[in-house]
């Protein structure tokens, strides 16, 4: 009897070498896994900060080679190219203190001024807007919808040449404007992605868009739509139907350029979005 249970405790001692063996095995062989994770992941770690700080060099570079293109590229190819020009930016649907700054900044060193900014409140008061029209055939406007294209049309041609209609009703139509109403060189569309719940106002923006580009492209000035690379969704298109040219990287000192070159009477569509077929810069050096 006290044989077979040596035997038996022997047998149990043995078995449980072997597993503690086992587990011991297995540690080791999870110790040795783990070293090797952890510096596949110490590598990987270091690639990725080698790959951070090359990105941020390149960034570096970038911006320096932007800022040398501004102090010394950007003012020699605009030089006198919009000479006694005057500018209207003209917002349709809301106001953009950005879109202002880089207007005005692309006009720096190009003789050109910016002459007024107007921003046309959208959706349209027609009731107040032939209140304002008094006197002409335009104060019938909220009772004739047809004529509010005429309308629209009369008002582009005086945001180009200057007019008494466009004085009268300015107070009404502009959320916000400064600057002379007294006529244009060149033009300016800076478009929001206006979106109006009820048909009727939204026919009538429209509507209202549509003579207003027509107004203004009557004596053949230059018109020109312009966006920032991050503009969502982009008004390219909208543009594009009204027969405008446009720059999509105002934002960029080459955009700025583009802006000029348009304005000074080069037509194409610019920048580097899938839309800009002419490329960054009209052919002109």
């Amino acid at each position: 009897m006290l044989s077979f249970r040596y035997h038996a405790l022997s047998l149990v001692a043995v078995f449980l070498a072997l597993v503690i063996g086992l587990l011991l095995g297995v540690a080791v062989g999870d110790q040795g896994l783990v070293s090797s994770a952890e510096r596949d992941i110490r590598a990987s770690l270091r690639e990725d900060v080698r790959q951070a700080q090359s990105e941020r060099d390149e960034a570096r570079e970038e911006l320096e080679e932007r800022r040398d293109f501004e102090q010394d590229a950007y003012p020699a190819m605009v030089a006198g190219r919009l000479d006694g020009m005057r500018i209207a930016l003209v917002e349709l649907g809301g106001t953009s203190d950005k879109m202002w700054n880089l207007t005005r900044d692309a006009l720096q060193g190009s003789g050109g001024r910016l002459a007024s900014v107007s921003a046309i409140r959208l959706p349209l008061d027609v009731e107040a807007l032939a209140k304002a029209s008094k006197g002409t055939r335009y104060e019938r406007l909220a009772e004739d919808p047809s004529l509010l294209s005429p309308f629209a049309t009369r008002l582009g041609i005086q945001f180009a040449q200057g007019g008494e209609l466009l004085r009268r009703v300015k107070g009404t139509l502009l959320d916000q404007g400064s600057g002379t109403l007294e006529g244009a060189d060149a033009v300016v569309i800076v478009r929001d992605d206006h979106e109006i719940d009820d048909p009727e106002e939204a026919e009538a923006v429209e509507e209202f868009e549509r003579g207003l580009m027509r107004g203004l492209q009557v004596d053949g000035i230059p018109v020109v739509g312009v966006e920032t690379t991050d503009a969502e969704p982009s008004q390219i298109p909208w543009f594009k139907d009204h027969d405008l040219s446009s720059v999509d990287d105002l934002d960029d000192p080459l955009g700025r350029a583009a802006l000029v070159f348009v304005l000074a009477g080069e037509r194409g569509h610019f920048g580097v979005k899938p839309s800009a077929d002419g490329g960054r810069l009209p052919p002109v050096l």
